[in-house]
């Protein structure tokens, strides 16, 4: 088989579990946050780097590979892996979430999204059957199904309309998809409205697909809301599959989700913070602009293995980031993913010991104590 998912050990007080998600470029292990190349590239960093980090499985998207280069050049070059020199797993976003981020220059109707470009102002129409030519032309491991993800706030009405199109553009995804080397996840939306996000994930689940993720969350509603979905969400996905929470990487976030049972995690967070000057480090934000850097010939982080924090002090990268050097925003961009992938890795290993609940899961009713990663 070309996909399968297996689970390796679970906590006994929460939902949260280890996996490995085997795909035709590797296998995952689970949990696992995922890096985002958006155009084939994780910004700032080489491949040699991002393997460095821990990373496994890599994102890119659909809509703004269409745009440039085209699929076309992708697939003559053998595919999205070797066009990007990654030879891990790749998962390809479908262009739905540019249904929400550029609603100011689309229209949606029941067919498909119309797009006006944003390099050119051509149109650009992306319906449930290209998206899935243009992934199967780029060849990742995964393809997302297109749906739409509704703008917070939306009313009722406006979200249950979402919701009826991305149940429907699921069936015409799954229809056309026949890339077998290639596994095809839904997505469950249903915004903050308790009763549709139940009636997405029946729906989404029993088509049966490799994978089932769920979108619409980091979209603007309160961490208060998420925390509600995704405690409502993790009974009901499928137990056997893939459960990937779409656009989440903050550290407290993903500690609530794996303790819900999901497996697989995205976010442009620590290389957008990178480019900005700012670091993650024990669970905070460090802006290295800050002055208080200027003279701290510490490492950034005495207990990160990436080249950031073995080779360069805080006042290095403080001055790399004030003379508004490319140095600077690379290497923390590097670090940054490095310590979401080194705790995401230590969730895993906590489950497998024993101790998620005590030392991850401090947000779930009933769990022990803060913990400060």
């Amino acid at each position: 088989m070309a996909f399968s998912f297996d689970i390796t050990a679970r906590c006994p007080s929460t939902r949260a579990r280890t996996g490995r998600f085997v795909t035709p470029h590797g296998v995952v292990e689970t949990p696992r946050f995922m890096p985002v190349g958006t155009a084939a590239t994780v910004k700032g960093l080489s491949t040699p780097q991002l393997a460095e980090t821990g990373a496994q499985m890599v994102l890119a998207n659909t809509f703004h590979l269409h745009l440039q280069p085209g699929e076309d050049v992708v697939a003559e070059a053998g595919g999205l892996h070797r066009f990007m020199a990654w030879d891990g797993p790749l998962l390809t976003d479908s262009g739905g979430f540019q249904v929400f981020s550029l609603g100011a220059i689309n229209r949606i109707n029941d067919d498909g999204v119309v797009f006006r470009s944003p390099r050119d102002g051509s149109r650009i129409e992306l319906t449930p059957e290209r998206a899935m030519a243009i992934q199967m032309a780029l060849g990742a491991d995964v393809a997302m199904a297109f749906d739409q993800c509704p703008p917070y706030p939306a009313t009722e009405s406006e979200v249950a309309a979402a919701c009826r199109r991305t149940h429907h553009w699921l069936e015409r995804c799954a229809a056309c998809h026949t890339r077998e080397d290639q596994a095809l996840f839904g997505i469950v939306q249903g915004g903050c409205f308790p009763h549709l996000r139940d009636e997405s994930a029946r729906v989404v689940a029993a088509m049966d697909l490799p994978g089932i993720a769920v979108g619409g969350v980091s979209v603007g509603e309160p961490p208060e809301e998420m925390h509600r979905i995704v405690r409502q969400l993790g009974p009901l996905l499928p137990e056997a599959k893939p459960h990937y929470l779409m656009g989440v990487g903050s550290l407290r976030e993903m500690g609530i989700a794996v303790a819900q049972g999901f497996d697989l995690f995205d976010c442009v967070l620590p290389t957008r913070l990178g480019r900005h000057g700012t670091a993650l480090v024990g669970g905070e934000r460090w802006n290295l602009r800050n002055a208080r850097f200027k003279r701290d010939h510490a490492p950034l982080d005495p207990s990160c293995p990436c080249l950031a924090c073995r080779q360069h002090s805080r006042a290095y990268l403080h001055h790399l980031i004030r003379s508004e050097e490319m140095l600077g925003r690379s290497l923390l961009s590097l670090h940054n993913i490095t310590t979401l992938l080194r705790f995401t890795t230590a969730m895993a290993q906590a489950i497998r010991e024993g101790c998620f609940a005590e030392d991850f899961a401090p947000w779930e009713p009933g769990s022990a104590a803060a913990h400060t990663w």
